[in-house]
């Protein structure tokens, strides 16, 4: 029987109907029901390990898994036979694999690569870069329901921006850490923070190597103040030199929050 071989599973999903992406008892997540989906189509049981948790309602268009099977090798997908192998081809064992994944999941989740990795390869410590986006409006829209912050004022891009370079100056951000979190570090490298504007609205984008619990709402949530001119861009210096939640801002609505991107040395 040949050895298991690890791979990585990129998916997006809406996070609406989820509470986060994390396994978690007495409610439905997106990698309870992948971990499911898996275990159905390789007949046998698998579990996901991800590249870091979205919270309730967080969207995903780009989010990467890594899990172990000999199943795809030696089983119901198996390339054993090398006649087989060359007439049907590597690809088209995932692609099948895809489809047969993606024909279980809900529509509001969905696979889109399986790739084969080293044994050591690990989704949630290789990656070396996640971005984030968060979406804002300002007319009642229902087709951005669940998917951007209605704002009824528009804030002061500028100021924002500004305070959002200041920002980008640290690297402890333990002020905008959700409380009694189980990390060793609160330090975090911010390679691109700012703002934009577009004609229905306007859209944060964020980028680090890591990003602490609940970091990014809570960022958006001491951005926006500014923006309405109720503290000046350099009072977020003594807020993160504060190191204290309770001095930031409110943290903002999941439901316009979504991992962009996240990215590896190897792929």
């Amino acid at each position: 029987m040949a050895e298991k071989q690890r791979y990585f599973i990129e998916l997006a999903y809406d996070g609406t109907n989820y509470h986060g992406w994390q396994v978690q008892p007495n409610a439905v997540t997106v990698q309870e029901l992948l971990d499911k989906a898996l275990s159905t189509v390789l007949r046998g049981p698998v579990e996901t390990v991800g590249c870091g948790r979205t919270d309730t309602g967080v969207h995903a268009k780009q989010f990467f898994a890594h899990f172990e099977s000999r199943s795809i090798v030696d089983g119901p997908w198996s390339m054993a036979d090398p006649a087989k192998a060359m007439d049907y081809g590597l690809w088209a064992i995932y692609h099948k694999l895809i489809n047969s994944l993606n024909a279980i999941l809900p529509k509001d989740i969905a696979i889109k690569r399986i790739i084969p990795v080293h044994t050591e390869a690990h989704a949630r410590f290789d990656a070396t870069l996640r971005s984030y986006e968060y979406h804002i409006h300002f007319e009642k829209d229902p087709f951005r329901l669940n998917r951007s912050w209605e704002l009824r004022d528009k804030p002061d891009i500028a100021l924002m921006n500004e305070a959002a370079k200041i920002m980008m100056e640290y690297t402890d951000f333990s002020c905008f850490s959700k409380s009694n979190t189980q990390t060793f570090t609160n330090n975090c490298k911010i390679s691109g923070a700012g703002w934009t504007e577009h004609e229905s609205g306007m859209v944060f984008r964020i980028s680090a190597d890591r990003f602490l619990r609940n970091m990014v709402r809570a960022i958006v949530g001491t951005l926006i103040p500014i923006g309405f001119k109720e503290m000046e861009p350099e009072g977020i210096m003594a807020i993160i030199d504060s190191k204290n939640r309770s001095n930031a801002g409110t943290s903002v609505p999941a439901c316009a929050l979504y991992l962009t991107e996240v990215k590896y040395p190897y792929l």
